[in-house]
């Protein structure tokens, strides 16, 4: 392994988030082959049908393809009397490999350049006990060093169950350094145990020899040090663990670690559904996690037993320009020799939104989703019913979820000249690039929307339109400091507008954030680039919300709280189960089924809202409230009261 490509290999953790493949095993024998073969033999006698699976992982996105190498060491093969093939079987794994990268870059001569990396499968001697640790090693080092002479680009130990099997990869790379003067890059990958778990993946039929995942990873760091082992240059979670399950190992191990994490979470059990048992893993709600998984720091993701190239399509999609959007930072030109950045105009005469926030008036809002097809109509007059009612603002999202709904300008500009009413206007990151969503700015300064929040915004899901793409250049924080320059009278590249625009800049915060940490530092950052407002994420624990508003207030521009009426016990489900970044903890749910008629639930629903409202009002600058389904009687009985 040459230092350049290991110099290569750290700097595609560095640069962004690495997307591993999925399962080999769920694969092989998805086309037929049945568990009395050797899957890892396959590589030699089925060279064709390997390379086929890697092909699929490629065409998906993977940019790290993990060998058919698994158990390719003698201890397992002497079952099958292959055990004088170690090398032969472990080079042929890498050779397949090599050439579905070879075919992939043939037929796709634009991706010719794009970094793809060979990861040696090793997995875990189960059921060795009887071997001497010397035994142990030397079977470890033979199938290392084969896979090493090949040509991998780093080892993959995967699904190691305890700490004294991790140690025991890293006496195998220690030696084999040593003996052969090498270096070589490699990843510990353990598999996760979580209190009350029952073992039953990747050959592990019992639970003695494993670890609770925290326990493990500090007595593993604990005795490297002592023993100046060589280190890895990531971590690994794999297999044991669904993609829910996994996220709590995650939360656990994060920030115990000072390397990059990779985790790769197995399909996991089917779910309980009512009388149903439902397997919730579907490629969108992989990538849901995988985007949470993100979200936590992690720098690799990809699946292991079960997650196929589906889910990985899916996954690259929406994960990858989303990761490099956050790592991405605008680059404000120079100004020119003739521009001069102006005093924004004041926030009070911006519109008359921005005069409340200025005031310190309470503010009411509400969030209608614009329509799938191009009659505002009803839209509009939902909006007529609001401003009788008193409400302040109207808030377009953009495109929620990434579905296909009519521009939200379009809509705003409507909804401005019909009704009188201001808007808000959701502002996303995600369907163009700098240029188009710099004129897109310009636009809404001609319409007259002053208000704009700005979202990063969710990546395009696979299913209605599996071929969108997400461009992502940059995230709020970046837009957001471009309006700021435009409300001073220069664009991105340095350049005087001929009008300063006159915005009222807002941004989201998430108080249900699974890193907290790091929502708070984006947030400060937001504000920093020139924030004037923040609406959060809807919160159903009212007590989360006013612990966040301790953390934030000293940033000193108003917040609004984000209002969601649950409908029904089937809403508050779905908005537990499928909302990411939402959380409704279970005393929420617990009183919405108590009720059988839906009409009871939705009563229950106004009134959990109600409460959340009355409890945090006194630290808020005001209110948005959602109207689910669009159901203004909804939002009329929720706000009863509470509009000012």
């Amino acid at each position: 392994m040459s230092t350049s490509q290991i110099a290569l290999l750290q700097d595609a953790f560095q640069r962004s988030v690495v997307i591993f493949d999925g399962a080999m095993g769920t694969e092989l024998y998805r086309n037929h082959i049945f568990t009395n073969a050797c899957f890892d033999e396959l590589n030699v006698s089925r060279s064709d049908l390997v390379v086929k699976i890697h092909a699929g992982y490629l065409d998906a996105g993977a940019e790290v393809l993990t060998t058919n190498t698994t158990s390719a060491n003698a201890f397992y093969l002497q079952k099958f009397g292959f055990a004088d093939r170690v090398s032969e079987i472990n080079e042929a794994g890498v050779r397949n490999a090599q050439k579905a990268i070879a075919e992939f870059r043939e037929r796709n001569p634009k991706k010719a350049e794009k970094p793809i990396f060979i990861a040696g499968s090793v997995g875990p001697l189960m059921g060795a006990e009887s071997l001497t640790f010397e035994q142990s090693l030397k079977i470890m080092m033979e199938q290392v060093l084969a896979l090493y002479r090949a040509g991998a680009d780093f080892i993959m130990f995967e699904t190691q169950t305890n700490a004294d099997a991790m140690m025991a990869a890293e006496y195998a790379v220690q030696k084999i350094e040593e003996t052969e003067g090498v270096k070589i890059p490699f990843v510990l990958s353990f598999r996760p145990y979580v209190k009350g778990e029952t073992a039953h993946c990747c050959g592990d039929s019992e639970a003695k020899n494993r670890e609770p995942i925290g326990e493990m990873v500090r007595k593993f760091q604990t005795a490297c040090r002592e023993r100046q082992l060589p280190k890895p240059f990531a971590y690994g979670m794999n297999c044991g663990l669904g993609p829910d399950e996994m996220l709590e190992a995650v939360q656990e191990v994060v920030s115990l670690l000072d390397l990059p994490l990779v985790v790769q979470p197995e399909a996991g059990s089917p779910r309980k559904v009512e009388v149903r048992s439902i397997s919730m893993t579907s490629p969108e709600f992989f990538t849901e996690y995988a985007k949470r998984f993100i979200d936590l720091g992690v720098r690799g993701v990809g699946g292991c037993c079960g997650i196929g190239p589906e889910h990985i399509l899916e996954m690259a999609r929406s994960v990858k320009p989303l990761a490099n959007a956050r790592l991405a930072d605008v680059r404000e030109g120079e100004l020119d020799a003739k521009s001069v950045l102006l005093d924004p105009v004041p926030l009070a005469e911006r519109s008359a939104f921005g005069r409340k926030l200025a005031e310190g008036t309470w503010l009411t809002s509400v969030e209608l989703v614009p329509p799938r097809g191009f009659d505002l109509t009803p839209t509009v007059e939902k909006c007529l019913r609001l401003k009788e009612l008193g409400v302040d603002c109207i808030n377009i999202p953009d495109g929620p979820r990434a579905s296909c709904k009519i521009s939200p300008i379009v809509a705003a500009e409507r909804i401005q000249r019909e009704t009188g009413m201001e808007t808000i206007l959701h502002f996303c990151c995600r369907d163009k690039n700098l240029i188009g969503m710099m004129a897109d700015l310009l636009g809404t300064a001609a319409c007259g929307i002053r208000n704009i929040l700005f979202i990063t915004g969710d990546p395009p899901k696979l299913g209605e339109y599996p071929d969108a793409t997400g461009v992502f250049d940059t995230d709020s924080v970046g837009m957001t400091r471009i309006q700021q320059r435009m409300n001073r009278g220069v664009d991105l590249a340095g350049k005087q507008l001929p009008q300063q625009t006159q915005a009222v800049t807002g941004v989201g915060i998430d108080p249900n954030a699974l890193d907290m940490e790091r929502e708070i530092s984006r947030f400060f950052r937001k504000v920093e680039a020139g924030a004037e407002f923040a609406i959060t994420q809807p919160v159903f624990d009212a007590d989360v919300l006013l612990r966040t508003m301790d953390r934030i207030e000293s940033a000193g521009i108003p917040i609004i709280a984000g209002i969601w009426p649950l409908a029904s016990y089937r809403n508050a489900f779905f908005m537990k189960t499928e909302v990411p970044g939402v959380t409704v903890p279970d005393s929420i749910m617990e009183r919405m089924e108590r009720h059988e008629k839906k009409e009871d639930q939705q009563a229950e629903g106004i009134a959990i809202a109600r409460e959340s409202i009355e409890k945090i009002r006194h630290r808020m600058a005001g209110i948005q409230v959602s109207a689910p389904f669009g159901n203004i009687d909804i939002v009329s009985r929720v706000l009863d009261g509470f509009i000012r």
